[in-house]
């Protein structure tokens, strides 16, 4: 049973003792865009839903071709909101999401993603407490796809500072959580930006616009491991493209060696090693034999 909030004491200038009250968090909102995701989609679900945090859950589908309309009939009831429309792919679906949502505190966990603790959003939530804090992030881990016990790599993100996206930093999307305040007063994502637009936004958000943010130190998501961005050389070298270009359409050089270290920065991620983790919640679900998600929705959503 949990324990009622405990009001603090403290005296004021007079030398009276005052009561102050707890403060009350935030409500968070999760954004699922979903495109022909049916074997991963209820895991993603099922994360969401066995949080210990009052939240809502939006769901924005590409009007999906495959079984996921099932999927999302056997748990409609935990969708505030739900939209299954054709749209352009998923910055649309998030950008959609996030107008139509009512949370005061926004994040992002697509189709392949899921929780791997029921207390992920209470960490983020916690975060969120302390009215100057616009933004947290944390850690995340990949696994196979079809196998998700099994880690492929793990990107720990480590403490902000300005000049670190100079060096090729930036903290995964899905554990990018974010105040609508800031949408409302710097923008959406760029559907322009093509696969770079998560990068872009974080880079409009943290670097230009120096929004306050806190590093939450533990693994928020894990992330079935595939993305359109990295499958090919020749991807790779359109997302470096893009990357450029979301520094110059924020008017900002990047240093010469900044896009070079981004990508072999993820080299760390095959070495490093992650906390011990509890095994994710049989409720979850297990692995995916076919990967049905946005192109793009992957890993390239992390990156």
């Amino acid at each position: 049973m949990r324990k009622s909030p405990v009001r603090k004491q403290r005296r004021n200038g007079a030398g009276n003792i005052s009561l102050l009250m707890p403060r009350k968090r935030p409500k968070l909102c999760i954004i699922t865009a979903s495109y022909n995701a049916q074997y991963t989609l209820e895991s993603c679900i099922r994360s969401v839903s066995w949080q210990n945090v009052d939240l809502e859950h939006v769901l924005i589908d590409g009007s999906s071709t495959d079984q996921s309309y099932q999927v999302i009939e056997r748990h409609r009831n935990k969708f505030s909101t739900i939209i299954s429309e054709p749209d352009s792919g998923i910055y649309e679906a998030m950008n959609k999401g996030i107008r139509v949502s009512r949370g005061e505190i926004i994040g992002f966990l697509n189709a392949d993603d899921f929780y791997p603790e029921n207390n992920i959003l209470e960490s983020v939530s916690r975060a969120f407490e302390d009215p100057e804090v616009d933004a947290c992030y944390g850690d995340l881990l990949y696994v196979e796809k079809e196998n998700i016990s099994k880690i492929n790599r793990y990107w720990k993100s480590g403490n902000y500072s300005r000049h670190k996206f100079y060096q090729g930093w930036m903290p995964p999307h899905p554990t990018f959580f974010v105040r609508r305040s800031v949408y409302e007063k710097y923008g959406l994502f760029r559907q322009d930006m093509g696969s770079a637009a998560d990068y872009e936004l974080m880079l409009r958000f943290l670097l230009i616009n120096r929004i306050n943010t806190v590093y939450v130190p533990r693994i928020m998501v894990h992330m079935r491991t595939e993305g359109a961005s990295n499958v090919s050389m020749a991807n790779r070298i359109a997302a470096n493209r893009m990357d450029r270009k979301a520094w110059k359409v924020n008017q900002v050089k990047p240093l010469p060696w900044t896009l070079t270290a981004k990508p072999l920065l993820k080299l760390g991620q095959w070495v490093s090693t992650p906390p011990l983790l509890q095994q994710p919640s049989r409720a979850i679900g297990k692995s995916a034999p076919h990967h049905g998600a946005r192109p793009g929705v992957s890993e390239r959503a992390a990156e």
